[in-house]
């Protein structure tokens, strides 16, 4: 599965449960594709946020895909700080359904 098509089926899944989705999309700039931000690189992929069921960062990848040193550097400090994170794969569905769902 691709990771873009992974993404969409877990965003249509928070959706689905209440949550609010924080995604930052690439854009075009001087005719090639990027992520425009400041600061450090490797921040999770989604942030999302519900009233009942907290704030999560999630790292998304598929199969095979690997983290970045900076993607686990956004993850440990998030965590260390308290913050409820994850790196999803399509195998974990069931798994990411049930977080999603409350349980």
């Amino acid at each position: 599965m691709r990771e873009a098509d992974f993404q969409k089926s877990v965003i249509e899944a928070a959706y689905l449960y209440g949550w609010l989705v924080f995604h930052p999309r690439p854009a075009q700039t001087g005719g090639r594709w990027s992520t425009p931000y400041t600061g450090h690189a490797g921040f999770p992929d989604l942030v999302l946020a519900h009233s009942e069921k907290g704030v999560l960062f999630v790292e998304l990848k598929n199969e095979r895909g690997r983290t970045t040193p900076g993607q686990r550097q956004w993850l440990n400090v998030l965590e260390d700080a308290g913050s409820e994170t994850y790196l999803w794969r399509p195998q974990d569905w069931k798994d990411i359904c049930a977080r999603l769902e409350g349980n």
